[in-house]
């Protein structure tokens, strides 16, 4: 309170007190060299933590660095990749209201800030250090969250001295194989672990932010963004500050040579739910773009067909009750209730659909596309009828251009960053010196050889297959009309097709088999097997994945008849 002067690079008057007892701006984090006379220490030791400090850390000698831990690590992806978000159009408050909240909520269930930790439970924690260490070093206590510029709030944070005491007594023994204080330490306890903090469940923390503002961003959408680069993932780590090296044991953890897998970032993301304790999420209702209804919609015009199936869509959705908020709605922990994905739900009802009408048997479908293009023959006023066989081709054609670049592009991918990575720091003159050496020769031999620079990534979209319908080739579909293949009954446009075959008669026990359905390509007709491949291919899933909900979905629609037992079980009547 006397110091009064303004800070030297946002002229703010907002100044705390860091454990040297310097005063550091609490709005840019600025650490002057001005300190603060202390006449009583004991009453210093003895005062309650009441802001989140900018500490005073020893710098290492043998790089220039400075002391940071892990979970310091992971708040600046969580930043990264917040602001990524951000610039892609999520809501500002997912930041600083949302994701800081959780990332808070998660330090301090385990027990890593915002608690209180005895001493002796400490060193129990941490009994795996070396026994040599000098246990009359000074205490630092880590100063946690200091690198997320959020909304902090002052009296929130109890930090124990006795557990960052602990820490720098084997900092010396632990930095001779990470960068980090606590890397090897981070690696040894929360290896049986399950939700320790890893790259993937940095992911798990967007998309739980995601949902609860219930933001029109899918998994797959979140997922693609990150292999396409749009968000901080691969290599995330090179854009650390200078002062944070990182080697060692510190590449373990957050050096990442894998694409995200969807399952694991989604399982993920339910038990840090449970784990937090979070309350029922926001509802998802039919005006959210998460709703089956929306998500129909929009997975129909990125396919490429007609708009009369929307209708299909919803009246499937309605038949089966998918579509209510109490089952749409995550409730962490809820056992009694299956957990929905939103994305692949959607694409299951539209396969579902074209069950319905088309049969996808490698039979009628085709039988159908004759009628169809007799009919556009003879009809030149009104809209034309669905082709089943031109929209294979169309879209066939379009997928394996994608698939093709897709694969590609992961198999050209290199892995490793442009920021040079050492695993010790003697080391680390000649890792840059030999770096430099590989960045020269490769822009002489790219000179010689006349190589073209890679072109920049193209903006993000929801959007991977886009169609118009003023192309004048008749390659969209949009507009087409269904009268070729549905009757009108009491009233109601029905299917012509009167036959609807199973996928499976009994569902398996998904915690024994991983799956409720077992899914082979030579066990299904190829026109269901393209469907299930374009879906694939947009949703970045395995195939059977989808199989799995398109086989709980025709369960639920025909829950009467099953009960019933057909005579046959490759085919059912409706």
């Amino acid at each position: 309170r006397d110091f009064n002067e303004r800070c030297a690079q946002c002229s703010e008057v907002n100044w705390g007190l860091t454990d040297g007892g310097r005063f550091y701006c609490r709005s840019c984090h600025n650490v002057t060299e001005r300190t603060r006379e202390v006449v009583n220490t004991d009453f210093i030791s003895n005062t309650r933590i009441q802001t989140i400090s900018k500490g005073l850390r020893k710098q290492e000698k043998t790089d220039g660095g400075c002391e940071w831990y892990v979970c310091e690590g992971f708040q600046l992806v969580l930043k990264r990749q917040a602001e990524a978000l951000e610039t892609l159009g999520v809501c500002p408050q997912m930041k600083d209201e949302i994701l800081c909240n959780f990332w808070r909520r998660y330090l301090q269930k385990t027990k890593q800030a915002y608690c209180n930790r005895s001493a002796e439970e400490t060193v129990k924690t941490f009994s795996v250090c070396d026994s040599s260490t000098d246990v009359d070093s000074e205490p630092e206590r880590p100063s946690l969250l200091h690198l997320l510029s959020l909304s902090e709030s002052e009296g929130d944070l109890q930090t124990d001295c006795s557990f960052a005491s602990s820490i720098s007594k084997v900092s010396e023994s632990t930095s001779v194989c990470s960068g980090s204080v606590d890397g090897s330490l981070y690696l040894m306890k929360n290896r049986k672990e399950k939700l320790r903090m890893t790259m993937p469940m940095t992911l798990s923390f967007c998309y739980m932010a995601l949902l609860w503002l219930r933001e029109p961003m899918t998994l797959s959408d979140l997922l693609r963004f990150v292999v396409e680069g749009h968000i901080p993932y691969l290599n995330v780590f090179q854009h650390f500050p200078e002062k944070m090296k990182l080697y060692g044991l510190d590449l373990k953890i957050f050096c990442v040579e894998s694409w995200p897998v969807y399952e694991e970032v989604y399982n993920k993301m339910l038990e840090l739910a449970a784990f937090l304790d979070l309350p029922r999420f926001p509802d998802i209702t039919d005006s959210c773009f998460l709703h089956p209804d929306m998500l129909c919609m929009k997975y129909l015009m990125e396919v490429n067909l007609p708009d009369e199936l929307h209708n299909w869509t919803c009246r499937v959705v309605k038949k089966i009750c998918i579509g209510e908020a109490d089952f749409l709605t995550l409730v962490p922990g809820n056992k009694s209730t299956r957990n929905v994905k939103y994305d692949v739900l959607a694409a299951a009802v539209i396969v579902v659909v074209l069950k319905l009408l088309f049969l996808l048997d490698d039979h009628y479908e085709w039988l159908l596309s004759d009628f169809a293009e007799e009919r556009n023959k003879n009809n030149k006023e009104g809209a034309p009828y669905f082709e089943f066989r031109k929209w294979y081709k169309v879209i066939k054609r379009s997928l394996d251009v994608k698939q093709k670049k897709l694969d590609e592009e992961r198999a050209k991918y290199l892995w490793r960053c442009e920021k040079p990575l050492f695993y010790s720091a003697k080391k680390k003159s000649k890792v840059l010196k030999r770096r430099q050496m590989v960045v020269n020769l490769q822009n002489q031999f790219g000179k010689l050889s006349g190589s073209v620079q890679p072109a920049e990534k193209p903006n993000p979209s929801s959007f991977q297959l886009s169609w118009s319908e003023e192309n004048t080739d008749g390659s969209c579909f949009h507009g087409h009309s269904l009268k070729g293949i549905l009757q009108e009954k009491c009233g109601l446009l029905t299917a012509m097709n009167p036959d609807y075959w199973l996928c499976t008669v009994k569902l398996c026990n998904e915690k024994l088999c991983g799956h409720l359905a077992h899914y082979r390509e030579v066990d299904f007709p190829q026109s269901y097997h393209f469907v299930l491949r374009l879906f694939s291919f947009l949703l970045r899933i395995q195939p059977s994945y989808i199989h799995d909900e398109v086989c709980v979905i025709e369960h639920k629609l025909f829950n009467k008849k099953l009960c019933k037992k057909p005579k046959y079980n490759t085919g059912l009547r409706k």
